[in-house]
């Protein structure tokens, strides 16, 4: 997933509700950034900014999801996610629980409030606001180990040949089964994961 993925902001609710099942079962929710839109310099030219409000004016109307669209991403915006994907992999090295909380942040100031989180400071002030320490998150952030890790994640994304977000596996014992490529409503996807956590029960 991608935190400035508009379709994974759609698919967060279906994604929290799996995550419960799967916990019920043992299963723990694991993150891998997937690298969206890395390395641009470029500020948004304004026919690539309308062809990204129709995108989300479609994941609105199909999942339901806030987007504030008055102002979203004013003249000047650089659209590059590694920094928001940099901030997921610091969470999940500093504390794994609190990854998925400060994604949710990250998404709801991007899409619902129009929010620049390609900022580190703002990224700072949403990771304080889940509970990580802001010095060390900062630290943590800007450290050439973490580009490294992020780097890795989509480095592995890409090795498995995975072109969309979200994508949902499950793995077990090193074997991943891919539950969807790409936004599926909640009652498609209970009964697959239901059918994979089952398998697991009687193996």
């Amino acid at each position: 997933m991608d935190p400035m993925c508009s379709w994974c902001w759609g698919f967060a609710p279906v994604v929290e509700a799996l995550a419960e099942q799967a916990r019920a079962a043992g299963v723990a929710l694991h993150l891998v950034a997937g690298g969206l839109r890395t390395g641009g310099g470029a500020a948004l030219d304004p026919a690539t900014r309308r062809y990204i409000l129709e995108h989300w004016q479609e994941v609105q109307r199909t999942t339901g999801q806030p987007f504030s669209f008055e102002g979203a991403m004013p003249g000047g915006f650089v659209y590059d996610t590694e920094p928001a994907c940099r901030a997921l992999v610091t969470a999940r090295s500093l504390a794994a629980e609190l990854a998925w909380p400060l994604v949710k942040r990250i998404q709801h100031a991007f899409y619902a409030e129009g929010r620049d989180v390609g900022q580190p400071g703002v990224l700072a002030e949403l990771a304080e606001a889940v509970g990580l320490p802001r010095r060390t998150f900062v630290e943590v952030f800007d450290s050439q180990e973490m580009r490294a890790s992020t780097a890795a994640d989509f480095i592995w994304v890409q090795d498995l040949g995975i072109a969309g977000f979200p994508t949902l596996l499950a793995e077990r014992n090193g074997q991943l089964a891919l539950l969807t490529n790409g936004y599926q409503p909640l009652e498609e996807l209970a009964p697959l994961l239901a059918r994979w956590l089952e398998r697991g029960a009687h193996a």
